[in-house]
């Protein structure tokens, strides 16, 4: 009885792995047809056409960044002050571990100025 159980259940299992499968090619191929399907001659304008569409993009970052707190409509925020503290500061969480990102919103500067303290501290790999 139970050996029935298990010949079935394996059964199920090579049925769902054939249909995975099926789905998969199928997908890729539907995909693959997208862009000539909405009139686009390859893959990136299609691509253009979905980030404009999404709002993706410098321009579109910049029209939908919240204002800071108290600042005036279309000012821009003060520049951030790099003291030695700061640097410091950099320093001791880029050997944390903690990424460039999350360095700069802790501490309250941009990202490039974090990235700026690392070359100037000799914390990255030459080439970036």
């Amino acid at each position: 009885m139970i050996s029935e159980h298990i010949k079935e259940l394996e059964t199920a299992r090579n049925r769902v792995a054939e249909l995975e499968k099926a789905v998969a090619a199928q997908m890729t191929a539907e995909l693959a047809g997208l862009p000539a399907k909405y009139g686009f001659a390859d893959l990136n304008g299609l691509i253009a056409a979905l980030k404009t569409a999404a709002g993706v993009g410098r321009k579109a970052r910049k029209a939908k960044a919240a204002p800071v707190a108290g600042a005036a409509p279309g000012s821009r925020r003060k520049r951030a002050t790099i003291t030695d503290a700061t640097r410091a500061e950099v320093k001791t969480m880029v050997e944390a571990g903690k990424t460039g990102a999350e360095i700069a919103a802790a501490l309250g500067i941009s990202p490039p100025s974090v990235q700026n303290i690392k070359k100037a501290l000799g914390l990255v790999k030459a080439g970036k």
